[in-house]
This record gives C-alpha cells, structure tokens and sequence, in this order.
C-alpha cells in the first residue's frame, strides 16, 4: 500500500521554522516526508535529519527526498531519542504529533475504527512493546478505565471498560470492528450517532498508551530547546488537548524569566528565559486547507525562539 500522508499546516510549518539555507535542522517525525521535503528545499550546504519509528515511514521518505543527497539524513529511531543521538546544536526542529495518514488507512495497522484489522495500533512495527490486543484482552477493568478516561477524556470510560471485560470474557477481542461495536453498544444511540465517530476517543486513548506518546515529552521538549542555536527555532503540531497542554506549559516555563511566587519580593529561584514565543496563541488550519484535509481540524501550531 502506498504511504499517504498530507502535512499539516505545510506553509505556516516552514514559516515558523524560520529557515536557513546552512542551517541544522530537524524533522522528528518524517512519515511521508511532505514537511521535509519543504525543508529540504529551502537548505543550500544545510543538513536535515528525519527520523521516525516506522520503518514504511523511513523507506518513503528515502525514495521522496532522495533528491537532495547527503543533504539529508535518516534515522529509524524515536524521536524522544534524538537528544542522545544527534550531538550538535541545531537550527530548528519540527515536532509533529499526528499520525500519519497511511497508518490510519492500513487496516492491518489496527489504528482505526473506520478499516477492520488486527488490534496493533504500533507505530513501530518491529518494536518489543504492548499492542492494542494485550492491552484490551490482558489489562484490568480499572487499568482500561483509567486509559480511556486519562488520554482520551471519554465519558463512558467506565461502562466501556466494564463491557470489554464482560465480552472478552467470552471471547478474545481480535479486530478493531470487534472493539468498535463494543464500545458503541455502551454509548446511548444519540451519542452515537451525534459524536461521528463515537470510538475515536477510544481509539485515540489506546493509540497514545501503547506508543507511550505522552511518556517524557515534557523532558524531551526541554532537552530539544537546549539543542537550538541562538535564533533556532522549536515547532510543534499537537492533535488533542493533553499534548497542546504539555507544550504550551513547557513553552510558557521557558519563556520566563523568574517562576517565583507572585508576591516574592525578590527572586529566589534564578530561572532565566531561553525562548521567546514565536506565537503567543496557537496557530490553527486556514478554512481551505480544513476543506482539503479534515485531519488538520485539531491540529494546534506553536513554536518558540532560543535567545
């Protein structure tokens, strides 16, 4: 099947990237390689560095950016992992936290509630972790309820959960149409059909635990903001409310010059600002591109200065 991904926010990406033509840059998440490939572009005797868990991933953007040679580099790896494998400083860095277009799509990827598949919901398919399967078949009511409700912020998180482990009780949930149909019976019908797309918080919640997307990326952004260059730039795509939350404290923190109590009268903590706000508010998708592309509907832009 042939990897499919429109980047999100492409213009406003590269904008907020501030590139330049020698500069060090970045992609943490390269999947089709649609934001490199601008990048890339706008680099003369510059270097880019893509990296993405996905081995598919990898292959295609090899094939898309080949044309630009040694100019770019990739590495199979979690992005999480590039403050111990890139060694210098660099010029900018793009975060993009969606998931691609084509994993969704794959059925065999089990991401989605609209293709049936396999439980697996691995954005690395080679990597020794828990699959959607184990963690739906294997994990306690209580384990499932807390998932559903932490990351996906689903309402019926504890009838969800409760039904899972009556149905697996009798059989083990295999597919995601398996998964699907239970948690819908477990929603009233006017939810159902309101929400468009009732499992999707689910799905959403399964997604992020198994992947350990939210796990230390609060440290990884700090880690990331001291890798820039003064003038280098940190950007970043969120998809939900958690990730934006995590980014815009982090962001905010480093852009601050003392994070003393309001009434200290003299600053005791020494914290001194490393960023400045590229954007105070987040950037969202234009009406066009909502039009062109629903996957960018909550897609939230925001990107910081190193000074």
């Amino acid at each position: 099947m042939e990897f499919k991904h429109i980047p999100v926010m492409l213009n406003e990406v590269v904008d907020a990237l501030n590139i330049k033509p020698n500069g060090t840059y970045i992609d943490c998440t390269v999947g089709g390689g649609g934001h490199s490939y601008e990048i890339a572009k706008h680099l003369t005797n510059g270097k880019l560095y893509c990296f993405d868990r996905d081995g598919e991933a990898i292959a295609t953007s090899k094939n898309r950016l080949k044309e630009f040679g040694d100019k770019v580099e990739f590495v199979k790896a979690n992005f999480k992992d590039a403050p111990n494998i890139i060694t210098e400083n660099v010029d900018g860095i793009l975060i993009d936290l969606g998931v691609s277009s084509h994993q969704i799509d794959e059925g065999e990827r089990g991401f989605s509630f609209l293709h049936n598949g396999r439980l697996d919901m691995r954005m690395g398919q080679d990597e020794k972790i828990k699959t959607a399967y184990e963690i739906v078949n294997f994990s306690s009511e209580d384990e499932l309820k807390e998932i559903f409700f932490k990351y996906g912020e689903e309402e019926f998180s504890k009838t969800i959960a409760k039904n899972i482990v009556k149905a697996r009780a009798e059989k083990k949930i295999e597919t995601t149409f398996e998964l699907r149909d239970i948690i819908e019976n477990s929603m009233p019908k006017k939810v159902v059909y309101s929400r468009g797309g009732a499992s999707k918080k689910v799905f959403q919640a399964l997604r992020i635990a198994v992947n350990g997307e939210l796990d230390e990326l609060e440290n990884t952004l700090y880690k990331f903001i001291d890798m820039l260059n003064k003038g280098g730039r940190l950007v970043v795509l969120t998809f939900h409310s958690l990730e934006d939350r995590i980014v815009k404290n982090v962001f905010k923190k480093e852009a601050t010059d003392c994070l003393c109590p309001p009434k200290t009268p003299i600053c005791i903590c020494g914290h001194k600002k490393k960023v400045i706000l590229v954007n105070r508010k987040p950037i969202t998708a234009s009406e066009g591109e909502l039009k062109a592309n629903s996957r960018s509907s909550s897609a939230k832009l925001r990107a910081v200065e190193r000074v």
